[in-house]
């Protein structure tokens, strides 16, 4: 089915040619049946330009030459083949659009056989710079919707990577909190019933707040308004209770300070991520916390005090972290330090 830009632009070559060839006197006839025939044949073919480029061309080429090897008025029956060749830049790209500027230099030529010899350079000159400019801004077109379907790409990419990070934290988190709670509640079921109860009204939370995130990052994929509370340092009791629930001694020093709710957001995430690898990975008993702010910069750093490895595992934690950083244009490290494990992100403001 043809679109209505191309019906539109079509209709309007058709007026514009049909209103200068009836007043025109320049040709050697006038406008007869016959042009009007050859007109509306190449008309016609230019609804069709997109989905069928080099055939539309080859169509206005052939109504075009008899057109005017006939002596009917001159001018602006070439933006038959103009917008052809144009489009043919524009969807086919420039081999084939040098293969039709040729093509349509060759029967201008034929067209232009009886001219003197003299004027041949002149037309020549005009007839070469009309075909460079027609192509020129064909392609011009093509690297335009090129680079905005490639940003478009782009920017799918980032979101998709950035819910991958959301969901991935908000279960990691969770998940770990349940894990470590569970194997508690198991361990001192027989012995004292009161811990495990403890053990399971932490799942219970865990699994709560697990829910409540992961709405609130589906809301966003399907476009529905968001009613969970945004992820925020605003939100940081929540993780030291689950810090605290998994058994884990945390202080926190420092002040946050008003913060971008870009940054806010980042920090909190962060924050959640390495509590979340030090109750899965680390046998760490405490955790410290510090949060340091300037005119600049943002900085948060979380230590905690168990053995690790030398270097970094690999994982998406660790990964999604960086990630969340950079695209802030921050950046976040991690590594041994002290006797334990320190992650350290600097945020700009």
């Amino acid at each position: 089915m043809p679109r209505l830009w191309d019906l539109l632009i079509a209709a309007l070559v058709l007026v514009v040619i049909a209103v200068y060839s009836l007043l025109d006197e320049s040709g050697n006839r006038g406008l007869d049946l016959g042009g009007i025939a050859l007109l509306l044949a190449g008309t016609l073919a230019l609804v069709f330009r997109r989905r069928f480029p080099l055939t539309v061309l080859a169509a206005t080429l052939a109504t075009i030459f008899p057109y005017y090897w006939f002596g009917y008025p001159d001018g602006p029956a070439i933006l038959l083949p103009t917008v052809a060749l144009f489009t043919v830049a524009a969807e086919a790209g420039l081999p084939r659009a040098l293969l039709g500027g040729v093509a349509a230099l060759a029967v201008f030529a034929v067209g232009e056989v009886d001219r003197p010899l003299a004027t041949w350079g002149w037309v020549g000159l005009a007839a070469g710079s009309w075909l460079v400019a027609v192509i020129s801004l064909g392609l011009l077109l093509r690297a335009n919707r090129e680079r905005r379907a490639e940003r478009g790409l782009r920017v799918a990419e980032e979101q998709r990577l950035a819910i991958a990070r959301e969901v991935h934290d908000v279960v990691a988190h969770s998940l770990a909190v349940i894990n470590v709670q569970a194997g508690v509640g198991a361990h001192v079921a027989q012995r004292r019933p009161e811990e495990a109860h403890k053990a399971l009204l932490a799942i219970k939370e865990a699994s709560r707040s697990a829910l409540t995130d992961l709405r609130a990052t589906l809301a966003v994929v399907r476009g529905e308004p968001d009613r969970a509370p945004p992820p925020s340092l605003s939100r940081l009791p929540e993780l030291l209770d689950s810090a605290t629930a998994a058994g884990l001694s945390v202080q926190v020093s420092g002040e946050i300070g008003e913060l971008p709710s870009a940054v806010d957001a980042a920090a909190f995430r962060i924050t959640q991520e390495a509590l979340t690898n030090i109750v899965r990975h680390a046998e760490a008993s405490s955790v410290t916390i510090h949060f340091e702010h300037s005119d600049r910069a943002f900085e948060l750093s979380v230590r905690d005090d168990g053995p690790h490895p030398v270097q970094a595992p690999p994982g998406n934690g660790l990964r999604g972290m960086r990630e969340r950083a950079a695209a802030l244009g921050g950046q976040l490290t991690a590594g041994p330090a002290e006797g334990g494990w320190l992650v350290r992100a600097v945020l700009p403001r």
